[in-house]
């Protein structure tokens, strides 16, 4: 893959290149307020050095699904750190003037491009109408380099493709995950066991240890003889005689149940019939701080309970405990970074993702669409 700084190293590059710049803006909002800035600053390296570079940036993005949500929140808060001018309709006459006029250093976000069926369906057209605004295109979103949408699939195949910043750390945290110092923890929790089973399996071989939290658990736990009442299951008729038999596989010894109205901490072995578990207790993770303790490298992506429920308790002191630990750490995940967030303890992690389906997806085939592209 060729860096963009590869691309500024050249003589004959001029200033006043003009850049299509594809960038993660998917960020939480709440009453029209962003809630989480972690991807908008991820991406300022990249812009600034495009800037000192002299180009003429054009930012393209999207937030939500097919929602018609706004990115003009973002292009607010970008507007803290640097100069930009947002375009609210991507295929105006005056969106093209805007972009046709800007100058050496200049930065210009358009509008969500989810908003526009083409995007999420690689329209050809769509594809052209985005390439029209730059002379090279530059990635620098590994969390969405999993869909095979225009901005990610389409545009680098007519524009000369380039990594930005950010996609080079994000690579480099994905094979420091893949080669591990070792003893090694592997923390995965969420929910989807059909599609994140692959990656335990894989991780069998490279784990020393793992734990499985979350609506994860549940199957594995059925599989080793527990009760696990009305808790959440995949649903699918799945064999997990490698998972459930292995001693590589912790998981939940105290959780959080509900029955009804009623919210009580019980041992694993006394869930009852009635009980729905929805979070990692106290003595859960007592065990997982254990483990930590002896390790040398710890990889987390996913919740360890029903974290958009408000079960989030469990989550959040494990982003402690892990910040607190002499491991180096990796972390990934959307309910992750926002607990994260929400305990201050960014600087313990040596590694923070902007990815969570994009990571989990390199890390069980060690390739994604959108990286493919730039090669």
């Amino acid at each position: 893959m060729r860096s963009i700084r590869d691309f500024f190293k050249d003589k004959h590059v001029s200033k006043g290149v003009r850049v299509l710049l594809r960038a993660d803006y998917n960020v939480p909002m709440k009453d029209g307020e962003i809630t989480g800035d972690f991807r908008i600053l991820k991406s300022l390296p990249t812009i600034e050095f495009l800037r000192d570079m002299g180009a003429r940036i054009v930012i393209v993005g999207h937030i939500g699904g097919d929602n018609g949500k706004t990115l003009a929140p973002v292009s607010t808060y970008l507007s803290k750190y640097t100069d930009i001018v947002f375009a609210p309709d991507i295929r105006s006459k005056e969106t093209r003037h805007v972009a046709d006029g800007l100058r050496d250093g200049e930065v210009l976000l358009l509008e969500n491009l989810r908003n526009d069926p083409g995007e999420k369906s690689n329209d050809p057209e769509f594809v052209k109408l985005l390439a029209s605004f730059g002379d090279i295109y530059v990635n620098d979103a590994f969390s969405v380099s999993h869909r095979e949408h225009a901005s990610i699939v389409g545009v680098p195949k007519i524009l000369l493709p380039h990594t930005g910043l950010l996609m080079e750390e994000e690579m480099r945290l994905m094979q420091r995950a893949l080669h591990p110092e070792h003893p090694f923890l592997f923390v995965l929790g969420g929910a989807k066991f059909e599609t994140k089973l692959p990656l335990l399996k894989k991780f069998l071989h490279i784990a020393d240890k793992i734990f499985v939290g979350g609506a994860l658990a549940h199957d594995i736990l059925r599989a080793r003889g527990y009760n696990i009442g009305k808790s959440v299951v995949s649903g699918k008729d799945l064999d997990l005689t490698e998972l459930a038999q292995s001693d590589k596989i912790l998981l939940p010894t105290e959780v959080v149940v509900t029955r009804g109205d009623e919210v009580e901490v019980k041992k694993i072995e006394d869930v009852g019939d009635e009980d729905k578990i929805v979070d990692a207790a106290e003595g859960t993770l007592t065990e997982i701080k254990k483990v930590l303790d002896g390790c040398k490298f710890v990889l987390w992506n996913g919740p360890l309970g029903f974290y958009e429920g408000g079960f989030d308790e469990g989550t959040n002191a494990l982003a402690k405990i892990i910040s607190e630990a002499k491991a180096d750490s990796l972390v990934g995940g959307g309910d992750t970074l926002t607990a994260i967030g929400k305990m201050g303890v960014e600087d313990g992690f040596e590694g923070i993702s902007t990815a969570g389906g994009a990571m989990l997806d390199y890390l069980v085939d060690e390739k994604l669409v959108g990286i493919e592209a730039l090669e």
